[in-house]
């Protein structure tokens, strides 16, 4: 990846992490989730993962960013990571994807919180302060001052990091994760696009 590049996908994950994490706290946030219907200069119509068919409002200025595959076997102690999991069994938590940040980003989003990729699930934002290989790879966390948890990562688990995209990738069946407000007409806008292209989709 070029400089120039790097710095548009740079520009666009700060958008989307920063301002896209922290309004999905709000209260009139929606995590919007599903394939591309349509596309228009201003206009995206998703088909969701429940079956509802969303028309989001793009905002001046909208920024979009794709994903590119990466591997756990590849993440080391200092990666910062962003991992949605779920509770196991035997009281651990199990990985259901992983996002790793650029190095620049380290920080972004930083804790852990609720999120709902799947019911229980959580979503935790954090630096890896230790790696483990016995029985499967898991990582242990450090967050908001000190604060760990550790999670494992099954060999199936999806593993991203961020990549360039560009409006043209939004066709009919692209597979996209938008962070949108629900105005007070209840109608859905946002300002930024996360979707699959290259072969690898969004698995936030």
């Amino acid at each position: 990846m070029n400089l120039k590049t790097f710095m548009v996908v740079l520009g666009t994950v700060s958008s989307l992490t920063v301002a896209g994490m922290a309004g999905a706290r709000a209260a009139d946030a929606l995590r919007v989730r599903g394939t591309v219907v349509s596309f228009a200069p201003s206009l995206l119509t998703v088909k969701t993962r429940q079956g509802d068919t969303d028309a989001i409002k793009l905002n001046a200025g909208w920024k979009i960013s794709g994903v590119a595959g990466a591997s756990a076997k590849d993440i080391k102690q200092g990666d910062f990571l962003g991992i949605a999991s779920v509770s196991k069994a035997d009281g651990g938590s199990g990985a259901l994807e992983v996002v790793v940040f650029p190095a620049a980003l380290k920080g972004t989003g930083e804790g852990d919180r609720p999120w709902d990729l799947q019911p229980n699930s959580r979503m935790t934002n954090g630096t890896v302060a230790d790696v483990t290989d016995i029985n499967g790879r898991a990582v242990t966390l450090t967050y908001d001052n000190g604060q760990t948890r550790k999670i494992s990562i099954p060999d199936n688990t999806p593993v991203v990091t961020f990549a360039a995209a560009a409006p043209t990738d939004l066709k009919p069946g692209a597979t996209v994760f938008v962070v949108a407000q629900r105005d007070g007409d209840g109608t859905l806008s946002a300002g930024r696009v996360v979707v699959g292209n290259n072969g690898v989709v969004p698995p936030m």
